[in-house]
């Protein structure tokens, strides 16, 4: 088994563009995940965005009230 992880999690690969295993895993730093499904891992970078997203909203909404961190 390569370094750490779960044989039932999967992650996607922003170097090679691609879902991977615990049997075939590139380096942490080109690794998003674990997920818990290959779908989910294949749609990596649009949860992210959406995350991303999400959360510059709610920075908005934060700043507009006048609250601080």
């Amino acid at each position: 088994m390569s370094e750490g992880g779960n044989p039932d999690q999967y992650w996607f690969c922003v170097k090679h563009h691609r879902v991977e295993t615990v049997d075939d895993l590139c380096p942490g730093k080109h690794r998003m995940g674990p997920y818990d499904s290959r779908e989910a891992a294949a749609n990596a970078l649009e949860i992210a965005q959406a995350r991303n997203e999400e959360w510059d909203e709610e920075d908005e909404r934060w700043d507009e009230a006048g609250l601080e961190d």
